[in-house]
């Protein structure tokens, strides 16, 4: 401590002798003041006249010896802690004094003369400055992105081109492919969702139905590549409820029974969690179940149907898509067309739950057809360039999990942990219902 002591400057290396030489000024004044106040109103007794200006006596002390008391404390804990450690010299001289200053707030008392325990609130400021705070900068194709340019009190109002079913009469359900005009009054993206308000008023509440959100099928450019249209891909929802009786979605049905020449109520565009990678060159493995194609259709088209000068797929898409049989398959015909366009840009595969299984007799859904290619997965997984998205049935993304598990742990990995940092990277995408 002795040490530590005479190496400071400034206040802590005062010594006793000073102390109470400047303690004994004080009082001496103190006592000077109360005479004269004595000598002018002698009606008043001098020590009335003293206990006064105690106060003032008693602020000025501590304000005088705030900064050296504060500053003796800290120095204290510091000399007591480097008597159990001789790194401590190290530590402190890593900050210069010159740089230091502290400020005049109250302390604790409960500083312990046994040397054990110290409660000390110090406010200590340098001169050094805060770092920059560095601005994140996302992977996708984020900039310039509208959100929210029509909200459901004003709507835009649309017009049906075009509405047709994709799947087959057997098929386990309808599902349709439909396209709006936008005028280019909606710029939205691809990856991106509008909402639907449909016609008519919810009996539960006898006000106007409340919108629904569906991912877009088209590409920014539109079917007709115009800008002009927006698509979505709906299945029609009807199912029987526990009491037998036969519900209808209100707004699956309202869209897919649409004529062309039908208003529509549309709002948006919102989200950026499904945006594209800005990287030309990244691997993009989407991954679908049902209508949740609809997003990677209108990032397949803008990159194998279209020419921009500002983007050129140049890297990997893999499509795993799953469905319960093949007169589900939605798009096939349009994928096919892309794989011949550019076969070594492009690996689609189906899953085919009602028809199809893997070597073990168990149904093919999308994640046992990803386990088939497990650790070819897993290798691309570990490259910062490799980007997954998932859109459809909420449940595949446990499935998937579990096959990343153990590749994951075989490179000493935790999975979990791998998925939170591919998903701050904006590397793992998921939309799922």
């Amino acid at each position: 401590m002795e040490s530590i002591l005479e190496r400071s400057t400034g206040p802590v290396g005062v010594k006793k002798q000073h102390k109470f030489l400047i303690f004994t000024s004080a009082v001496a004044i103190g006592f000077l003041i109360s005479s004269i106040q004595f000598t002018k109103y002698p009606s008043i007794p001098f020590y009335s006249s003293l206990v006064v200006y105690l106060p003032f006596l008693f602020a000025f002390f501590t304000l005088h010896f705030s900064s050296i008391t504060m500053a003796a404390a800290v120095s204290a804990v510091v000399s007591l802690s480097s008597s159990k450690s001789t790194a401590i010299s190290t530590r402190t001289s890593l900050v210069s004094q010159e740089r230091v200053s502290f400020a005049k707030v109250p302390y604790y008392k409960n500083v312990s003369s046994s040397g054990k325990l110290f409660s000390i609130r110090a406010q200590i400021t340098t001169e050094a400055e805060a770092p920059a705070k560095v601005e994140k900068v996302s992977k996708k194709q984020e900039e310039g992105v509208v959100t929210n340019k029509y909200r459901p009190k004003e709507p835009y109002v649309s017009r049906c081109l075009l509405n047709t079913k994709i799947t087959g009469d057997d098929a386990p359900g309808e599902t349709w492919h439909m396209v709006f005009t936008t005028e280019g009054e909606i710029p939205y993206r691809e990856g991106q969702s509008i909402g639907v308000i449909p016609d008519g008023i919810d009996p539960k509440n006898g006000k106007p139905h409340k919108l629904r959100l569906y991912s877009i099928a088209s590409s920014a450019l539109g079917d007709f590549g115009d800008s002009k249209t927006v698509s979505l891909c709906v299945k029609r929802l009807v199912y029987t409820n526990d009491q037998g009786e036969e519900v209808k979605g209100v707004c699956s049905n309202f869209l897919c029974d649409l004529k062309p020449g039908a208003e529509v109520q549309i709002t948006g565009p919102v989200g950026k969690e499904m945006l594209m990678p800005k990287d030309p060159n990244a691997t993009v493995i989407m991954l679908a179940t049902g209508t949740g194609i609809a997003p990677f259709r209108s990032f397949m088209w803008k990159m194998f149907f279209e020419k921009h000068e500002d983007y050129q797929f140049n890297g990997l898409a893999w499509l795993f898509l799953g469905v319960p049989t093949s007169s589900s398959l939605l798009y096939k015909e349009e994928f096919e067309k892309m794989s011949e366009m550019k076969p070594d840009n492009l690996r689609v595969d189906f899953a085919v739950s009602r028809e199809q299984t893997n070597d073990k007799g168990e149904k093919m859904y999308i994640q046992t057809r990803m386990a088939q290619y497990d650790k070819e997965l897993w290798e691309l997984l570990k490259k910062d360039n490799t980007f997954v998205y998932m859109c459809g049935l909420k449940g595949m993304e446990k499935g998937i999990d579990d096959i990343m598990v153990s590749l994951a742990a075989e490179d000493g990995i935790d999975w979990m942990q791998y998925k939170k940092q591919l998903k701050k990277e904006g590397q793992w995408n998921v939309e799922v219902y």
